[in-house]
């Protein structure tokens, strides 16, 4: 599903070359659940944001579906991340301005889901969630751990191949964390591959396979 080749990002100040990932090479498969781990300043957002194709790196080479997304133009990897990648950001990212049920229908309006199909969509995914009564409030009258809920549903409600989650329990409680954690889990079993980011050696568990980074570098790989 996803091949990295020598996968290098750089920011240059003057003649200085600063690195946030140095030759990564790396593989996914279809199905797997893996978490990437390491320090602050490892580069784990970095790639995150990289196979989400929200950055693009600065040498390397990145397969998606045998797809070369270091050759597409900006609108063509828009519209792979819009039909294949949903995002689960340790800061919820929802609209502020949009109730929950408009927060989950912006997805599928970015791709041009059919009014009938969106209702039923949208309804569907506030009840597998349990979320019905709240798909009239704004995001200010949730919850910490039901914003994160929110964030998950509208990340799965378009249906992606590949969910990203960044650190997506950071900001809750440990019970919050352990049901986020269960739906990803139960997500991953129902086919769908996962990468999330984490400092925790508990959720890292969750996952099939973690990936060490330091300083930029794959430092180990383990499964689990």
């Amino acid at each position: 599903m996803i091949k990295l080749q020598d996968i290098e990002k750089f920011y240059t100040n003057g003649y200085v070359k600063t690195y946030v990932l140095r030759g990564l090479n790396l593989e996914i498969d279809e199905g797997e659940f893996v978490t990437v781990m390491g320090p602050s300043g490892a580069g784990k957002s970095t790639l995150l944001h990289i196979l989400g194709m929200l950055d693009n790196p600065s040498n390397g080479e990145y397969l998606f579906y045998d797809t070369p997304v270091h050759r597409l133009r900006e609108k063509q990897k828009s519209e792979l991340h819009k039909n294949h990648i949903g995002f689960v950001f340790q800061s919820y990212h929802l609209i502020d301005e949009l109730t929950v049920y408009e927060n989950l229908e912006t997805p599928l309006l970015y791709k041009k889901i059919k009014g009938s199909e969106r209702k039923a969509r949208v309804a569907d995914i506030l009840d597998r969630f349990q979320i019905v009564a709240k798909k009239d409030l704004f995001p200010y009258q949730l919850s910490g751990g039901q914003q994160q809920l929110v964030g998950v549903a509208r990340a799965v409600i378009a249906e992606p191949k590949l969910i990203l989650a960044d650190e997506p329990t950071g900001n809750l409680n440990s019970a919050q964390g352990k049901e986020i954690m269960g739906l990803l889990k139960k997500l991953n079993q129902e086919g769908t591959t996962i990468i999330q980011v984490t400092h925790s050696e508990e959720k890292a568990k969750y996952g099939n396979r973690t990936i060490h980074l330091l300083d930029g570098w794959v430092e180990k790989e383990e499964t689990n």
